[in-house]
């Protein structure tokens, strides 16, 4: 697919003058996943949130450009690792909650078909509390996919669910989120290796780029090659292999 949005990310990040990433260029493709992993505090959020035009606590020090060379505002869609849900409000609502925000009134057909494709129909006026995790991640994937934008920066979005939920969502959002530009990040190198065209793997000094099996996403979980690059990952992150 064509006419995606690219972007790519440069620079450097300090927080009161300590650095907490040196200068890195990640490249993120128009139309893929691109999965960035590393440990807790290197950055990986920050990098997400500079690109959402998101506050953060950090001096940023670089650029972020577009393949288009037009400016990402309103152009990302942005979904928290919780899935920040109103609980006075019900699903239906917590969908349509952006267009509100902004004073525009709800596509309420839209909203009531993407209830369909993530399987909530019969939920929609249940309040957050009422459903399950996995149902609250749905809720919030159906959310971000309401905003309709080009660019999908996903943080850790899955991580709190059991492994068949999180299975489950990761195909789901996968399907539905065909033809975006997705920035993924993820402690998972399982999910990485499922999901990723492009894996980067995140360190105070720099980015390691990783290869990915020559399948496309997304891949079966004990696809070979899958479980080669899933390997070559924890090797990465345990600091085994430079």
């Amino acid at each position: 697919m064509t006419g995606g949005v690219g972007i790519k990310f440069s620079g450097s990040a300090t927080i009161d003058g300590t650095p907490l990433f040196m200068p890195i260029t990640l490249d993120i493709k128009p139309n893929e996943w691109t999965c960035l992993l590393g440990p807790s505090g290197v950055g990986k959020t920050t990098v997400l949130r500079e690109i959402a035009a998101l506050d953060t606590a950090v001096d940023f020090d670089g650029s972020i450009t577009t393949s288009d060379t037009k400016p990402l505002t309103d152009r990302v869609a942005y979904m928290a690792q919780n899935d920040l849900l109103f609980p006075w409000l019900s699903v239906l609502d917590n969908i349509c909650i952006g267009a509100k925000l902004r004073g525009k009134s709800a596509d309420l057909e839209r909203a009531k078909k993407l209830l369909d494709w993530v399987g909530l129909t019969n939920h929609r006026s249940k309040k957050p509390k009422a459903l399950s995790g996995g149902q609250r991640q749905r809720v919030a994937l159906a959310r971000t996919l309401m905003e309709d934008r080009p660019v999908i920066l996903l943080d850790e979005p899955f991580s709190a669910l059991d492994a068949k939920t999180r299975a489950e969502m990761q195909e789901l959002s996968a399907e539905l989120l065909t033809g975006k530009t997705v920035l993924l990040v993820t402690h998972d190198p399982a999910e990485a290796a499922r999901l990723g065209h492009s894996v980067y793997v995140m360190e105070q000094d720099g980015l390691q780029a990783v290869d990915m099996p020559t399948s496309p996403p997304v891949r079966a979980v004990d696809d070979p090659e899958t479980l080669t690059t899933q390997g070559a990952l924890f090797r990465i992150l345990r600091g085994t292999v430079q």
